[in-house]
């Protein structure tokens, strides 16, 4: 049976200690992942599912296309995890995986389905923006109503697919500039001249849907 990891960081020799770059709970997951040791597994699994199907799902707009991602990046992760060389944190690492695979996804399906593909049906498409939110990270998700997120999530799908990443990672994952900068591998200029345009294209698709004043939260 595995031995447990959370909240019990001293158990394991093996786990004691951070590296340059990374905190000491990053560096406990790392080793823990390193030495094999299965809760290692469940406890990233549990931490960064969600966030990872959020950010994929936000950025393709399919809950089958955003599953299909997150798959995808835990296989990339756990074979990769022993030539990860700490030079950002864990977060940050798993977050760049995402964001490439969800866009390499995109470039795959726009390469080989020509054809125009349904949306999903509203009732699935609420579902899994209600899978996808985390109330604990992101302002506007814990006062928003379900229709509202609905359409942001709508106008978010109708801007530049450039400016939609710097934004969700911004102002839906609560990420820092420096941690977008280390995610998309720009400066941090680069970043906030996107994550303000990214702003002023979502508030003009949402002038279209939503009251003046709500959409004016968004500058």
């Amino acid at each position: 049976m595995g031995q447990r990891l959370l909240n019990n960081p001293g158990s394991l020799s093996i786990l004691a200690g951070a590296h340059d770059g990374i905190s000491e709970e990053d560096a406990r997951i790392l080793r823990g992942l390193r030495a094999g040791i299965e809760d290692a597994y469940e406890e990233l699994i549990a931490r960064y599912q969600q966030p990872v199907y959020g950010v994929a799902y936000r950025l393709l707009g399919s809950s089958a296309d955003a599953s299909d991602v997150v798959q995808e990046v835990f296989l990339k992760v756990f074979r990769g995890v022993g030539s990860f060389r700490e030079h950002s944190s864990l977060r940050t690492w798993i977050y760049r995986i995402a964001v490439n695979e969800a866009h390499n996804h995109h470039r795959w399906f726009s390469r080989h389905c020509r054809r125009e593909v349904a949306m999903e049906d509203a009732a699935e498409r609420s579902m899994a923006l209600e899978s996808a939110a985390d109330p604990g990270r992101s302002p506007f998700d814990q006062t928003l109503e379900s229709e509202n997120r609905t359409l942001i999530e709508q106008a978010l799908a109708n801007i530049n697919p450039v400016f939609r990443t710097a934004v969700v990672l911004r102002d839906i994952e609560n990420l820092s500039y420096e941690e977008i900068a280390e995610i998309l591998q720009l400066s941090s200029g680069t970043v906030k001249s996107r994550i303000l345009r990214g702003r002023e294209a979502l508030r003009r698709e949402l002038t279209q849907r939503l009251d003046p004043g709500f959409a004016e939260a968004f500058t």
